[in-house]
């Protein structure tokens, strides 16, 4: 009889044993499956849900409470909060592309964070690093084989395939400056103005800015700028800038452009690329003075655009909802302002600064002042926060980057 129980006791706890390591195998090949499918647009959902079930598995629910004391996870989640309040004062939200909804995958840095452990990370961390290099692959294929923008192959926009090659210029910027032995910073070096030649021949010019400014941030702050040294390293960006752009025909062709752009504005034909985006602004602007505390709810900002031009300024803008279907006003903080106002935009500031936040707490202040900078600059002229992956790439790297951290700092953590 007690043998029987004791032989019980020892069958079930090897089938618990048993049950936690598949458990575990199943979580790790969702993480690596994740970091690599992130680019695959037609996987992104699948992965996503599969993401929450295993934070699920692993009880990560459990430790929800935890995780809410993190200064980012506390941002994103009154950001989304917000935003799906912001429905109760909306006339309605059934109607348009519903591009806000891709506010709500910031949400997933909470079950990625709570996943990774010391065990987990360094197979995230590899499977991050091939997925990169697998889209850069596939982007030098599509640059010099197939003389085309983007990666076609990922249904990858030339958008988001400069807005990664300058995040990768800027961590690697960021790299040289924090590495103390001499060969790797000349190595980091090289291979950030490796990147950013790259990103020249892409046609973003807004996320190309934004890259600039930010790695001009980085090394006024490493080198502790004094006016001479601002000089210096201004010069110096400014001659890389004019290297690069009068070898890349896609920048002339762009700066070709945007003259032409200016051209017709004046004429007051604002069907261009830079004409729509001034319009989008102006009209924007004018949306948020109309409701400038709760803004016209989640959802309208379209809308508003589309019947607003009929009337505004005489209708200079009424024939844009033709020349292209309104999705979004190409600026981050117009874009908030409209959907929930000065709350959204308050809650946008507070995002911004947690994310500056929790990478500062964990001795990464140069690369926090890096990625706030470049989300910062890059939402001047697109709205940065609703590329699907670029943010939550970004959010990827920082868990990443905190959790490596952490444990670097605490090895028995």
């Amino acid at each position: 009889m007690i043998s029987g129980i004791f032989i019980n006791r020892i069958a079930l706890s090897g089938f618990i044993r048993s049950s936690a390591s598949h458990r575990e195998i199943l979580i790790r090949v969702v993480l690596i499956a994740f970091c690599l499918g992130l680019w695959f647009g037609i996987l992104y959902a699948f992965l996503v849900v599969l993401l929450v079930l295993a934070w699920l598995l692993d009880g990560g629910h459990k430790k929800l409470w935890l995780l809410l004391k993190e200064p980012l996870v506390q941002a994103i989640g009154i950001f989304c909060c917000l935003l799906l309040l912001g429905l109760f004062w909306a006339e309605t939200f059934l109607e348009g592309r519903h591009k806000w909804t891709k506010y709500l995958l910031l949400l997933i840095y909470i079950p990625f964070l709570s996943l990774l452990n010391q065990q987990r990370l360094p197979w995230v961390m590899g499977a991050a690093g091939a997925g990169f290099g697998l889209v850069l692959l596939g982007g030098l294929y599509a640059w010099l084989v197939e003389q085309q923008q983007g990666i076609p192959l990922f249904n990858m926009t030339y958008l988001t395939f400069s807005a990664l090659l300058g995040t990768a210029s800027v961590f690697l910027c960021c790299c040289a400056c924090m590495s103390r032995n001499r060969m790797l910073q000349i190595l980091f070096f090289s291979l950030a103005l490796v990147f950013l030649y790259l990103q020249f021949q892409q046609s973003a010019r807004s996320f190309l800015l934004a890259t600039l400014a930010t790695q001009v941030i980085v090394l006024m702050i490493y080198f502790r700028v004094s006016l001479r040294t601002l000089a210096q390293i201004t010069g110096s960006v400014l001659l890389v800038v004019i290297a690069f752009a009068y070898t890349s025909p896609v920048i002339s062709e762009r700066w070709l452009q945007a003259r032409l752009d200016f051209e017709n504005i004046r004429l007051g034909q604002y069907n261009n690329s830079i004409g729509y985006r001034l319009a989008l602004w102006d009209v924007g602007l004018q949306g948020i003075a109309e409701k400038p505390f709760l803004g016209h709810g989640t959802g309208m900002p379209e809308r508003y655009f589309d019947q607003a031009v009929v009337h505004y300024k005489n209708g200079i803008y009424a024939n844009l909802p033709m020349f292209q279907q309104t999705s979004h006003y190409h600026n981050d903080w117009i874009e908030i302002g409209m959907h929930l106002g000065a709350l959204g935009v308050t809650s946008f500031m507070y995002l911004l600064w947690a994310w500056y936040r929790v990478l500062a707490q964990n001795r990464l202040d140069l690369p926090a002042v890096a990625m706030v900078s470049f989300v910062f600059f890059s939402g001047l002229t697109e709205t940065f926060l609703v590329f699907a992956r670029m943010p939550v790439f970004l959010l990827v790297i920082t868990a990443i980057a905190v959790s490596w951290q952490r444990l670097r700092l605490n090895p028995v953590a």
